[in-house]
C-alpha cells in the first residue's frame, strides 16, 4: 500500500483541507499506517498533478486561500483498482521480537550487575505492556463513541468498525503475549529469584 490510498481512502466521504486531513489521518489511519504531515501535504500534490484529487480554493479573511481537497472521478478509479488487487502479508518488524530473541546473550545469575540487566529487560516488557493497555484503552472509547450500536451500522460504517475491532485484537493479543513473557520472567528457574 503507497500513503496515496490512504489519503483517497480518508477523501471519499469528504473534502477536507491539507491540515484537517493531516488532522483526521492522526486519529485514525495513523494508527495501522504511519505518515508525518510533511509526507502527507507532499502526497496531495503528487495526487493532484495525477488528477486524483482537484482543489478547491476558499478565501479567508487575512490569510492565504484555504485548498479543499476532493476526490476525482480518477482517483475514485485508481483506489478501486488497488482495491481489487491481492495484497501481501506484512512482515512483522519490532525491535522487542528482536530483543527477546537475543535475550540470551544476558547472562542469568545471582551478579547484582547481572540482575540489573534482567530487570531492565522486565521493565521494557512491562513498559510495552502498558503502552499498548493505552493503545487498546483508545480502541475501546473510540468504539463507544462512534460505534455504540454495531448492529445498527450502514455497510461503510461496518467495513470502518470492523478495522477497529482488528486493532482491538490486536491489542488485546500483545497485551497478553506481553503477559506471558512477564510470566517467564518471573516464574522460569534460571530467572526467578535473580
Amino acid at each position: 500500500m503507497a500513503l496515496s490510498h490512504a489519503i483517497l481512502a480518508l477523501l471519499i466521504d469528504n473534502p477536507y483541507s491539507g491540515y484537517d486531513l493531516a488532522k483526521d489521518f492522526d486519529q485514525s489511519v495513523n494508527f495501522f499506517w504511519k505518515a508525518t504531515h510533511q509526507q502527507i501535504y507532499r502526497e496531495l500534490s503528487k495526487l493532484e498533478e495525477q488528477a486524483l484529487v482537484e482543489v478547491s480554493p476558499i478565501a479567508q479573511a487575512g490569510r492565504p486561500d484555504k485548498k479543499l481537497y476532493h476526490i476525482t472521478k480518477a482517483g475514485e478509479t485508481f483506489l478501486i483498482e488497488w482495491l481489487l488487487q491481492p495484497c501481501e502479508v506484512m512482515p512483522i518488524k519490532e525491535d522487542l521480537l528482536v530483543k527477546l530473541w537475543a535475550a540470551q546473550l544476558i547472562p542469568v545469575s545471582k551478579s547484582i550487575e547481572q540482575s540489573a540487566s534482567v530487570a531492565k529487560i522486565i521493565e521494557e516488557f512491562q513498559r510495552h505492556r502498558e503502552l499498548h493497555q493505552h493503545r487498546l484503552a483508545t480502541y475501546h472509547q473510540i468504539a463507544r463513541e462512534f460505534y455504540p450500536d454495531p448492529k445498527r451500522l450502514s455497510i461503510a460504517q461496518k467495513y470502518r468498525y470492523l478495522v477497529l475491532r482488528r486493532g482491538i485484537r490486536y491489542e488485546e493479543d500483545y497485551i497478553a503475549w506481553c503477559d506471558e513473557v512477564l510470566e517467564l520472567f518471573a516464574n522460569h528457574p534460571d530467572v526467578k529469584g535473580v
